[in-house]
């Protein structure tokens, strides 16, 4: 059997335009509007609104991975992370860790994204890990890394990613395409294709030897802010898309891309 990775034609990719279009379109307005609204509002009560948007971020994109956090810890972390004080009450590493790639994701939004950058959303999701060989960095092992369910004596195996060996030089060329498809180039695209483009090419490659879910939703959510921000904007004012939310809302469809 041949990965999508293994064919003659990766990682060339295709997608229907037509059909593309009019979601790029209508979410373009929806975020136009909210954007229009969110001028408005006192600075206090915006910078509230986005940081319990980005509370629930945290906790629905862990919550795909079957980790459940506390959300109102989560928020308490990122406001501390933020300078914004708060309750100060006690977090977990897993949820003082996601709250701050959050803050990393946002406060930065319009920084291209790097090996340097997801490296530290990976060290944050990973915080108090123990089990893991490669933190920080992409994976070395020598076995395949695999996405299996079933019992162990009878694993199914829904994909294999390329070997550790192949890592580096297929993330060169997601950075490179990032690079020539960013907003307002000569071949820019639109923000939902460009995102969802991304974020399969990202999970194709499974870069890290855990966290790629996590960090594949960060990557889609940051292409799609960057798509619809101002360059001069920087910061909270960034347009909040809430990939973990959606992609919880169609889980299946979500799971079967990989079976």
């Amino acid at each position: 059997m041949k990965w999508n990775w293994q064919q003659k034609d990766w990682p060339q990719f295709s997608w229907d335009e037509s059909t593309l279009t009019r979601a790029e379109a209508c979410f373009a307005e929806a975020t136009g509007f909210a954007a229009g609204v969110s001028k408005h509002l006192d600075p206090d009560l915006y910078d509230g609104m986005m940081i319990e948007l980005m509370s629930r971020e945290a906790a629905d994109t862990s919550a795909i991975e079957g980790e459940t956090l506390d959300r109102d810890s989560v928020q308490s972390s990122i406001r501390r992370h933020l300078g914004l004080g708060g309750d100060f009450r006690g977090s977990t590493p897993a949820e003082a860790g996601i709250a701050q790639m959050m803050v990393d994701l946002f406060g930065r939004v319009n920084e291209p994204l790097d090996d340097v950058t997801l490296h530290h959303w990976h060290r944050y999701i990973t915080n108090g890990r123990t089990d893991l060989k490669d933190i920080g960095r992409y994976r070395t092992h020598d076995g395949p890394m695999q996405i299996v369910s079933g019992p162990v004596h009878d694993p199914r195996v829904h994909f294999e990613a390329p070997p550790s060996n192949r890592v580096a030089p297929e993330m060169d060329a997601l950075w490179n395409w990032l690079s020539h498809s960013a907003p307002r180039g000569a071949n820019s695209l639109p923000p939902l294709t460009r995102a969802g483009i991304a974020h399969i090419w990202f999970e194709s490659i499974h870069p890290y030897e855990d966290g790629n879910g996590r960090i594949g939703r960060a990557i889609s959510e940051k292409i799609i802010a960057q798509g619809f921000t101002s360059p001069e904007i920087q910061g909270w004012q960034a347009r909040f898309c809430g990939t973990g939310r959606v992609i919880m809302r169609h889980s299946k469809g979500h799971i079967a891309i990989w079976k």
